[in-house]
C-alpha cells in the first residue's frame, strides 16, 4: 500500500502545480493584479481556455506609458 501511494502523490502533485502554473508564474513575475489572476485560474482553469487566458495575462508584460501634457506657451 505504501508503494501505490509512493506513485500516486507524485502525480496528483504534479498535477496540481501545473493546474496553477499561470498563478505561480503571476506570483514569480511580481505582477499587480495576481489575485485576480488566481480567481479567475481557480474558478475557469479547468476549463482549457480559461487556464490559457490566465497563463497568457500571467504571462504578459506590464507596460506603463507616461504622457506628458502638452505645453502652453
Amino acid at each position: 500500500m505504501h508503494l501505490l501511494g509512493f506513485f500516486i502523490f507524485p502525480f496528483f502533485g504534479f498535477g496540481f502545480v501545473l493546474y496553477f502554473l499561470p498563478t505561480i508564474v503571476a506570483l514569480m513575475r511580481e505582477r499587480h493584479d495576481r489575485l485576480s489572476i488566481f480567481l479567475l485560474n481557480f474558478f475557469l482553469g479547468w476549463s482549457g481556455i480559461g487556464w490559457i487566458i490566465c497563463l497568457v495575462w500571467a504571462c504578459k508584460s506590464e507596460r506603463i506609458v507616461y504622457v506628458q501634457a502638452p505645453q502652453r506657451n
